[in-house]
C-alpha cells in the first residue's frame, strides 16, 4: 500500500472513540538506521475547543495500528 491510498483516511482512537484528524495532516517519524516508520505525530485535539496550537502533537507508535481499514486507520493507547 502506498502512502498516497491512505493519506485521507482518518485516523481514530479505539480506546476513546478520538479522532486525530487525516493521515496527511500528520508528520511521520523514522528510524534512521532501518528507514522504517518508528511514530506518526497526530494533532491531539482531546479536551481542546479547537486546534489552535500547533504544538500539540500526540506520539502515535507505529506498532499501536490495530487496523488501516477502507476509510479510517484505528490504533489504540494504553
Amino acid at each position: 500500500m502506498r502512502l498516497s491510498e491512505i493519506g485521507y483516511k482518518e485516523i481514530i482512537n479505539l480506546s476513546n472513540g478520538s479522532r486525530h484528524g487525516q493521515l496527511s495532516n500528520a508528520e511521520l517519524l523514522f528510524d534512521e538506521k532501518n528507514g522504517k516508520i518508528k511514530a506518526i505525530l497526530v494533532p491531539d485535539f482531546q479536551g481542546r475547543i479547537g486546534f489552535l496550537n500547533n504544538k500539540d502533537y500526540l506520539q502515535l507508535p507505529w506498532n499501536s495500528i490495530l487496523k488501516i481499514g477502507e476509510d479510517i486507520i484505528i490504533f489504540e493507547t494504553t
